[in-house]
């Protein structure tokens, strides 16, 4: 249990050409008082979604300004990640509760993660719902415990918040990704709002030229001399890839040449992936111009980079959605996007300048927007150079970073004066 990360290294002068003007040197000023502070982070896994992107890059990062940094992921068998993955959903709006049965099995599997972590920190930085239940072993702590939220709690099951509520009223804060996230709970703590970052220099997000991106592409059987739409994104109902299959079918009875991707990932924390990585290959139905493509079929990094540059128009379409780094990544390459208008993608995508919001629920608007852009593409593109702009201001790992070193700062009392502080909603 708790096995630890390995991170490997990066160095902050590095994103010193792409970070905002003035970023750097903030981000000196704040990890000076922060040096040889002991952090960890506590996730469920290590592969497959945003938690793990975004740790791969932030923990060297906080390394290298100064910190003593672990990354350490919670064990546990099949039965404790069905019920997680039942909270995670159930915290998304979903109506089933949790027996007395998966309650028991939560707890229990959280006090068992907890015999293996030993209390010398400073902050304890919790990543979901998964490990949340740890905080009630450490009663004494002289570490300051953050819960960070990476979902849409806008609508959660309220019987499921409650269940979870005592734990995190335990917490001496709370990150979420935008205001309308903060349960409506007594007795939570403070609660900070701020976006979350992609890494502009890791292999899925690195520069790669179309000729590069071609080539990868071709590798799957993609014809590159047709149009490609592309979502990327686990098999989750909650990102609908049947409602993109339609949307799909939509557009190619006006193009018939045009090809759909679904590139996804499984990750070891969520069971319900694989049966509805099966629902959507039979729901596709043989179609040979629709790829459903995953890490099973050696899809990664690199390969989700080249899939995101090819593509005509990159696809969101969820119906929840935490943020969706999905849609910063493929802003950053100056893709066409099409996003449902729900969750964090609302803060990334501006309708008519950066990209196309479209009603979630839709799959004619959607296939609306991809035809949009598949009559003008010269507007599309200055759409999504507008978009690449703004992910440079406002979604890139340093300015990350630097809200945490704000908000560690605050908990220790420090002075973070001339700092642009992380918002600070009132429970």
């Amino acid at each position: 249990m708790l096995q630890l990360v390995n991170v490997g290294q990066k160095s902050l002068g590095d994103y010193a050409t792409i970070a905002a003007r003035g970023l750097m040197e903030e981000i000196r000023r704040l990890a000076e008082p922060l040096a040889g502070r002991r952090v960890v982070h506590l996730s469920a896994t290590a592969f497959g979604g945003g938690v793990a992107e975004i740790n791969y890059a932030l923990v060297p990062l906080m390394k290298d300004a100064g910190l003593d940094v672990e990354w350490r992921i919670i064990g546990g068998a099949d039965e404790f990640f069905a019920v997680t993955k039942a909270i995670h959903n159930a915290m998304q709006g979903s109506p089933q509760g949790l027996t007395s049965e998966q309650q028991e099995t939560f707890r229990h599997y959280n006090a068992l993660n907890a015999t293996e972590l030993e209390d010398e920190y400073d902050f304890v930085i919790v990543h979901d719902p998964q490990p949340a239940a740890l905080i009630e072993h450490f009663p004494d702590s002289r570490a300051q415990w953050i819960w960070r939220c990476h979902i849409d709690l806008s609508h959660p099951n309220p019987d499921v918040l409650a269940f979870l509520a005592p734990w995190l009223s335990r917490y001496d804060g709370a990150i979420f990704h935008m205001p309308e996230y903060v349960p409506r709970v007594d007795g939570l703590p403070r609660a900070y709002i701020w976006p979350p970052a992609i890494d502009p220099l890791t292999p899925k997000n690195m520069a790669l030229s179309a000729e590069d991106a071609a080539y990868i592409v071709d590798q799957f059987g993609i014809d590159v001399e047709r149009p490609l739409l592309t979502q990327v994104s686990r098999f989750d109902p909650w990102k609908d890839p049947l409602g993109v299959i339609d949307a799909y079918r939509r557009v190619k009875a006006e193009h018939p040449e045009v090809q759909l991707a679904l590139v996804g990932s499984m990750a070891h924390d969520d069971p319900e992936g694989w049966d509805y990585y099966s629902r959507t290959v039979a729901y596709a139905a043989g179609d040979p111009d629709v790829y459903i493509l995953s890490n099973l079929n050696n899809i990664g990094s690199v390969e989700v980079n080249a899939f995101q540059v090819h593509s005509s128009a990159v696809i969101q379409k969820s119906i929840r959605e935490g943020f969706g780094l999905t849609v910063t990544e493929a802003l950053w390459k100056t893709r066409p996007m099409v996003a449902s208008r729900v969750g964090g993608i609302v803060a990334q995508v501006q309708d008519g300048e950066t990209g196309w919001l479209v009603d979630p629920e839709s799959p004619e608007a959607c296939a609306e927007a991809c035809l949009e852009i598949m009559r003008d593409p010269t507007e599309a593109r200055q759409r999504a150079l507008r978009g690449k702009e703004f992910v440079r201001r406002n979604f890139l790992m340093p300015r990350l970073l630097r809200d945490w070193l704000v908000l560690f700062n605050l908990l220790d009392g420090n002075d973070t004066a001339g700092a642009e502080v992380a918002t600070v909603a009132a429970v």
